[in-house]
């Protein structure tokens, strides 16, 4: 596998209407449909600048609504922007953030400081290429390798 290697900062990636667009296109691409509700949470997932979780994102899109989304119903939709590449897990924190790439498909690596709990998203195919091939090696079929690394970032070092 060629090496590729990019940064994903939150604070530099596209967002707004441009986002929301582009994730629609590619949620419909996958034969599913683009409704009020993913997209109110798409919006709110969106705007965070840091890992979201489920609980925080129904409650903003509840405010915004003037009634109760219930958290399983945030869940249900983030699982399915999740298995179609619009929103990525967070695993360590039980948080989402939103791809600012909808139709990048490389296996990500977070970079989740410890105190402000920003997350910076990695890809680096030749690292989770050589993890995929760990696993193949001992034939386990890796559905998604997540990587985590909890550390400080540089603004709060």
């Amino acid at each position: 596998m060629a090496e590729h290697v990019h940064h994903h900062h939150a604070h530099s990636e596209p967002t707004g209407a441009h986002l929301a667009k582009a994730a629609r296109a590619s949620l419909e691409a996958q034969g599913e449909q683009w409704t009020d509700m993913r997209a109110e949470i798409f919006a709110v997932l969106a705007a965070e600048e840091k890992p979201a979780s489920a609980y925080d994102i129904a409650d903003k899109v509840s405010q915004k609504r003037g009634k109760r989304v219930a958290p399983n119903s945030v869940y249900r939709i983030l699982d399915l922007f999740v298995s179609n590449n619009l929103a990525q897990r967070v695993e360590s924190a039980n948080a989402y953030i939103a791809n600012a790439h909808p139709g990048c498909l490389h296996d990500c690596i977070f970079l989740v400081c410890k105190v402000c709990h920003e997350a910076t998203h990695i890809d680096d195919d030749k690292l989770t290429g050589q993890v995929r091939g760990v696993a193949a090696h001992e034939g386990f079929a890796a559905d998604r390798p997540v990587i985590e690394v909890l550390g400080t970032c540089a603004k709060c070092a």
